[in-house]
């Protein structure tokens, strides 16, 4: 089962509060003199046929990058399982692939590297991780599961561990590319990070 780039929509998780960063929609926060959102787009578009973004405020911004803007079904800042669920239900194509917003590092063959998961043995999500630390917000799920999630949120359920540990899960190794994951939380943080180029 080789995926192919026309069965994938990427999703843009932009739909936190941004406490950590004060509050503020941490998608536009200037780093390297571009929105951190704008430097997760460049790395994601190629690898994906089309882009959606997750946002719960700022949607009118967010719609000027040129793609869909879709915010949470659930109130109350839900969390990154409430964005999948509104990137699923948007998703035209069999499969989506999630990165955050504040992850200007993305690695260029993230796409590939997880779908090549889906090759090895019959999964519904391939997660990235790093040495001993997965990392769910980036990861290829299946549109059919989407169901599925409907009725964990619906239960109260939140924590994207405890939503796919009842699935068949593959976590694919990045130890290479380990920096690819950093995110961007902090104002501490923004001022410590240097631009990959």
């Amino acid at each position: 089962m080789m995926l192919a780039t026309a069965d994938i929509t990427g999703i843009v998780l932009a739909g936190g509060q941004g406490r950590r960063m004060g509050n503020v929609d941490k998608g536009f926060v200037e780093f390297d003199g571009r929105p951190l959102v704008a430097h997760v787009i460049a790395r994601l578009a190629p690898q994906v046929a089309t882009i959606v973004i997750n946002a719960n405020r700022n949607a009118d911004r967010y719609a000027a990058f040129g793609y869909p803007v879709v915010g949470d079904a659930i109130g109350g800042y839900a969390g990154p399982l409430a964005g999948l669920h509104a990137g699923l239900s948007t998703a035209a194509t069999q499969f989506v692939v999630t990165s955050p917003c504040d992850s200007p590092f993305l690695a260029g063959d993230l796409v590939a590297r997880l779908a090549a998961a889906f090759d090895e043995r019959p999964i519904d999500i391939a997660v990235a991780r790093t040495f001993d630390q997965p990392h769910p917000v980036f990861a290829l799920v299946r549109r059919s599961l989407l169901p599925h999630l409907a009725r964990f949120l619906k239960g109260g359920g939140r924590k994207i561990d405890a939503w796919y540990g009842s699935l068949p899960v593959a976590e694919v190794k990045f130890d290479d590319e380990a920096d690819a994951f950093r995110n961007i939380n902090t104002p501490a943080e923004l001022a410590q990070s240097t631009p990959a180029h």
